[in-house]
């Protein structure tokens, strides 16, 4: 009961990630950091784990257990396996009674979901035990985490590099300027250093090792230490296991194309943004987030194609939920920079 009583009207920010969800507690902080993974039994559809416990089993699961993602490019792709996800989390931060005690949400969102994908994300939040939600988009959340000046008629350029989407905009005056979403990130470019292992070392790898490979030794440019790694997987013309050294150029070459792409499309909006906002940009700089900006060198590939100083924020993976916490309690104030408009509130809650 005392548990029950101290979650009772608790306000949540959520970032619901392709690659990660986080769940912030107002007053407590962030509670939950957890993959955007579900395992589940084909034959009694029964949830076998969620979160760290599911990515374990990526790849090493028997043929009646499915490990699947509930959100694909900051999309719901599977409504019901990702309210079940979300009611796992918000039961472990509350106890497994303090279902519906969540008086209300703010989740980011990428900035390019249409009203019927925005609205799935807030069913899915409703549906998992909040009493009501609202939208952010993850540049304002990102904005917000990062304590830039949101609210000033100067330029704040957030780039958001995540699991399934790169979010590029420019905010001021407490509102999106410019915005653009590219459906190429983290996820990606794991895909790319598969490809590139499998052709060019006709090996097969699975995501978890890929992955590994980009944040162990990949990088966007050349780096002073050079690094290598061993890797195991299936050989293609044996079939038999197999292991090889990859080194940290080949990762750079199979992630160059899309880390091109991410640079060009940052480009498009600089060369989109108003005169005196680009000034703004040259003397602020850009900012980066997300685990994207985790890669080594990212920020100076951006630097050196933009030649603007680009910075990444303090812990960049926790930017956008920590924005949505600081929305979250404080919903009065920035009311004006949600997607859909606050409710009456009830000053009984």
């Amino acid at each position: 009961m005392k548990n029950l009583l101290s979650f009772f009207g608790k306000s949540v920010g959520v970032d619901l990630g392709t690659a990660n969800s986080l769940i912030y507690v107002s007053g407590r902080g962030i509670v939950v950091n957890e993959p955007s993974i579900a395992a589940v039994n084909n034959k009694t559809s029964h949830v076998l784990a969620i979160g760290a416990d599911a990515k374990k089993m990526l790849g090493r699961t028997p043929q009646h257990v499915n490990v699947v993602r509930p959100l694909i490019s900051g999309v719901i792709s599977d409504f019901e396996m990702t309210q079940e996800m979300l009611s796992h989390f918000l039961k472990r931060v509350g106890g497994p009674q303090t279902l519906m005690n969540f008086k209300e949400a703010v989740i980011g969102v990428p900035t390019n979901l249409t009203e019927v994908e925005r609205k799935s994300v807030e069913d899915a939040v409703l549906g998992a035990g909040v009493a009501r939600a609202y939208i952010i988009e993850e540049p304002l959340a990102a904005a917000l985490g990062a304590r830039l000046p949101i609210d000033e008629p100067t330029a704040n350029m957030i780039v958001d590099i995540g699991g399934g989407t790169t979010e590029v905009a420019i905010i001021s005056m407490g509102g999106t300027v410019i915005s653009k979403s590219l459906k190429v990130a983290g996820d990606k470019l794991s895909d790319d250093i598969i490809r590139y292992i499998r052709d060019e070392f006709k090996l097969a790898i699975g995501e978890p090792s890929a992955e590994e490979l980009k944040m162990t030794i990949g990088s966007a440019v050349p780096m002073a230490d050079k690094l290598d790694m061993v890797v195991r997987g299936r050989d293609l013309i044996t079939g038999l296991p197999k292991e090889v050294q990859v080194k940290d150029s080949h990762i750079r070459l199979a992630i160059s194309k899309s880390l091109k792409q991410v640079v060009e499309t940052v480009k498009e909006v600089v060369e989109a943004s108003p005169p005196e906002l680009t000034g703004d940009i040259l003397k602020r700089g850009i900012y980066l987030c997300g685990g994207g900006s985790m890669l080594r060198g990212i920020d100076k590939l951006l630097s050196a194609s933009l030649n603007v100083a680009v910075n990444v924020v303090d812990d960049p993976l926790t930017c956008v939920v920590r924005g949505t916490g600081v929305a979250v309690e404080n919903l009065d104030k920035y009311a004006q920079i949600l997607d859909n408009p606050l409710q009456p509130r009830d000053i009984t809650t």
